[in-house]
């Protein structure tokens, strides 16, 4: 059966959406620093949405209260913002997602506050590497495995956990639709690669295991077992049979000036 890509019209209302994202995660990255809490930081990222005619794709979401999932140091993914403080030496991940003309936005980016010990810089630098990584084999014809086997062989020699339960995914009207793009995998399996597929690459790496557990009071924060700090780094891209395009953008991120965080800005092979 021949599976159905998106429209290029679609795709560009994707890529609306998804540049939106960017735009919020700098917007906050503005305001990261020691002393500030994560809902103050989910405000800031609200108001900015809905100044830019669109709506919050997270919040609501299966009973998500949050606009952004603010993830800090051994939490990998769906923190809730509330009145937890950013410290010096922390590692924050920012999950942002919009919706605009009922197509989302998804995509992550994670930095260091400002002391970062060397450790965490690495960790930045290779996941967000491992990315990019990633999208270079994410080519019309190939398949699934052959992205998570990328990354998972550019992060091997380092020893990190590349967690096996959370997986990047299909966008489109719904946040989350199939494939599921797994980091880690074999070349030549899994789902074909087709013309107009949009699908969100999101590589969620720890300095320790790869095991993590749900948090029994909140349903929706997810940790490392080990306490390990995590990164977390993703794009929304779309398959073309003339070429693959990155459809977020990290852009707005990189050009912010803030002394008090540590933002990755290109590519490093170390």
């Amino acid at each position: 059966m021949m599976l159905r890509g998106k429209t290029n019209s679609e795709i560009e209302k994707l890529k609306k959406s998804s540049i939106l994202v960017g735009k919020t995660i700098a917007e906050v990255a503005k305001h990261i620093k020691p002393g500030v809490t994560t809902i103050e930081l989910d405000k800031i990222a609200e108001t900015y949405i809905l100044d830019n005619s669109a709506l919050p794709g997270f919040k609501g979401y299966r009973g998500f209260p949050g606009t952004l999932c603010i993830s800090i140091n051994d939490v990998v993914v769906h923190g809730i913002p509330g009145k937890s403080v950013i410290k010096e030496g922390d590692l924050v991940s920012i999950d942002c997602g919009t919706i605009i003309d009922g197509y989302y936005g998804d995509s992550a980016f994670s930095f260091g506050v400002e002391p970062v010990s060397d450790e965490v810089r690495k960790l930045l630098q290779r996941t967000y590497n491992s990315l990019y990584v990633g999208i270079e084999s994410a080519k019309y014809g190939n398949r699934v495995g052959d992205i998570g086997y990328s990354i998972q062989s550019y992060l091997s020699p380092f020893n990190y956990g590349i967690v096996r339960d959370l997986v990047g995914h299909g966008i489109g009207k719904n946040m989350h639709e199939k494939p599921e793009v797994p980091n880690y995998g074999r070349r030549g399996t899994g789902a074909k690669l087709y013309d107009g597929l949009v699908i969100c690459i999101e590589p969620m790496i720890t300095l320790g295991t790869s095991r993590i557990n749900i948090d029994s009071e909140d349903g929706w924060t997810i940790r490392t077992n080990d306490g390990s700090f995590s990164a977390h780094f993703e794009h929304a891209i779309a398959v073309k049979k003339e070429g693959t395009s990155i459809l977020s953008d990290f852009t707005p991120i990189q050009e912010v000036e803030n002394e008090n965080i540590y933002i990755i800005k290109t590519i490093d092979n170390g």
